[in-house]
């Protein structure tokens, strides 16, 4: 309370109103699998946070392009990619990505391996080398160095920053100086007598500069110019492509790290960067390293997933989980490991997520619902069958490569989540809605197949006449009858989510009868708002909802621990699943 001491006229502020509780999101998605390149989430040495991605374009200058992957020796569709593209296409907005792969112990182990070039053959403190920043095929790729020299006034001496490198003379007679303070210093002898840039003037001085051009095995390429060879210069290239660069975007984007010992000095670099270099249409010394090594690794494992699901668990705004592909990697026991993974992630104490679940590719119903039987849960759904698309990668003349690809749904369905939420709210089922992309379904799944799929939780995709390829089902892999329905799950994890962000504000107020009717209009308020747009069942709000937080539902043996007991009943709105209509004969004079 505020201190009153000398007498006069005080002005406070002050609020007359509850606090408000705002909808949290329910759109944001999550997920987890192998990718060409990009951070690792989870690893077990230097564990990286997941990166959100708002469109494609961000996720392949990140995580790279819709290429296959070599797990294991054999090429492997790159699912995660796919299901990527298939998101965004289908509606979603906000995505992360958890980077999973096998990390390589030893040489000979089958994980995944960083590529890399040595230049020269230094030792430790004398070495140079190329590395790409993560591992992956993608990593395998050039990097072009090119020599650039640029006539210099003395005016353009004097200014040039310290570290820059000056070549002067022509054919035998060239020299190289540094710049240091405001003199030149020899290169090669730094002991010895500066030289001003008028004395170094009429000696043709060129200041030699640095231009470093990077293509990683997918082809997308970076460039850099006016890069130095001191360390002193602001603009060296052990900086620019430092190995840990203290731009985050920087280690991101930029395949490409070089590594330079301690006693490398200007010209050492130089001349080692342009050992054997040819010159290039301008004339100018180019030389090309390609980096090799860097491999995939094998098939990742369902603790590998959990390695990464660990990293997407400390995320608060992702409402919906999936590892696309994840299915067809391995064994059945690894595919259904990995699948108890994405269940065990979603039940996590205040996650407030749903995990969606695909089945194998080329399953028949019979197999889907053997597989169905091995889980259950009220955070989980499960769809059927796969999805066949054009293939993004199909080339003119290159019958190699299927024009046809079939994806496993959870990338589509979590977009298809996103567009409903946007469109008509997250109360409302995210089913009869159209998946855009499909060219047609791997399976064609008829009524009596649905017949035997739907009563125990699989969501089929199905093709209907005339109205085109959609999701219908709307259901969890829950034996619970009281969770039956997404809409369900997906509803209440918002209603928990905003009420526990929306509510932080009463930790630790003293637990009496103003806190517990703030707390009661709160809620109110917020719960009256979904009743008005239609997420709620009744024609009044006592048939809606009702709060209460009072003695009614708080002990003195609750007080005296200081617990704060409010018990909140909301009639939500169940999906309209089976539309019946009763038809029956009537003569012409008999009434309604």
């Amino acid at each position: 309370m505020p201190e009153y001491l000398a007498p006069g006229v005080y002005v406070e502020e002050t609020s007359f109103r509850a606090k408000s509780i705002e909808g949290v999101g329910t759109s944001t998605t999550a997920f987890a699998g192998p990718t060409r390149k990009g951070p690792v989430s989870g690893g077990e040495e230097a564990p990286e946070r997941p990166e959100m991605l708002t469109s494609f374009g961000d996720f392949e200058r990140l995580y790279g392009g819709l290429a296959d992957l070599v797990l294991g020796g054999q090429p492997v569709t790159n699912y995660l990619a796919h299901a990527v593209l298939a998101y965004f296409n289908e509606g979603g907005s906000r995505l992360y990505v958890a980077r999973v792969l096998v990390p390589s112990a030893e040489a000979d182990d089958g994980g995944a391996t960083v590529a890399r070039i040595a230049v020269g053959d230094g030792a430790d403190d004398e070495s140079i080398a190329f590395v790409a920043r993560f591992a992956g095929a993608a990593g395998n790729g050039v990097v072009s160095v090119i020599e650039v020299l640029s006539p210099a006034a003395a005016r353009t001496m004097a200014t040039a920053p310290p570290g820059t490198l000056l070549r002067t003379g022509e054919d035998d007679d060239i020299e190289h100086h540094l710049k240091v303070g405001d003199g030149w210093l020899p290169a090669d002898d730094p002991d010895g007598d500066p030289a001003d840039a008028d004395t170094l003037a009429g000696a043709t001085p060129r200041i030699v500069s640095l231009a470093v051009v990077t293509r990683d095995g997918d082809g997308n390429e970076l460039s850099w110019s006016d890069l130095g060879f001191d360390a002193r210069h602001p603009r060296w290239v052990g900086h620019v492509l430092a190995a840990a660069p203290s731009r985050r975007s920087d280690h991101l984007q930029n395949p490409f790290a070089i590594a330079i010992g301690a006693d490398v000095d200007a010209l050492g670099l130089r001349g080692e960067l342009f050992d054997g270099a040819a010159a290039n249409a301008q004339g100018q010394q180019q030389r090309n390293w390609v980096l090799a090594g860097g491999s995939d690794g094998t098939v990742p494992s369902a603790s590998d997933y959990t390695h990464a699901l660990w990293e997407l668990a400390g995320l608060d705004d992702v409402a919906i989980v999936a590892a696309p592909g994840s299915s067809d990697y391995g064994d059945d026991d690894n595919a259904r490991g990995i699948m108890g993974a994405l269940i065990t992630h979603a039940h996590l104490r205040r996650s407030y997520r749903i995990a969606v679940l695909d089945t194998p590719p080329e399953q028949t119903p019979g197999q889907v619902r053997a597989l169905r039987g091995q889980v259950d849960s009220t955070y989980a759904a499960m769809y059927y069958p796969w999805v066949v698309v054009p293939n993004p990668n199909a080339r003119p003349g290159r019958e190699d490569i299927p024009r046809e690809i079939a994806l496993p749904p959870s990338g589509y369905v979590a977009g298809i989540y996103a567009r409903n939420d946007i469109q008509r709210g997250v109360h409302k089922a995210p089913a009869n809605e159209v998946v855009r992309s499909a060219l047609r379904f791997e399976v064609d799944v008829n009524f009596a197949q649905q017949e035997l799929l739907n009563p125990l939780g699989v969501n089929c995709l199905r093709l209907l006449a005339g109205r085109g390829y959609r999701v219908w089902g709307a259901r969890l892999i829950s034996s619970d009858p009281e969770w039956k329905y997404v809409s369900d799950r997906r509803y209440f994890n918002y209603l928990e989510a905003s009420i526990d962000r929306g509510t932080q504000w009463a930790v630790f107020e003293p637990n009496g009868e103003r806190l517990w009717a703030n707390v009661r209009q709160t809620i109110s308020d917020f719960l009256y708002n979904e009743w008005r747009s239609g997420a709620l069942l009744g024609t009044t709000t006592e048939e809606a909802f009702f709060v209460r937080c009072d003695r009614s539902t708080m002990t003195q043996n609750d007080l005296d621990n200081g617990r704060l007991i409010c018990l909140i009943g909301v009639a939500i709105i169940k999906p309209a699943e089976f539309v019946i209509f009763r038809i029956g004969q009537k003569t012409a004079d008999q009434r309604a």
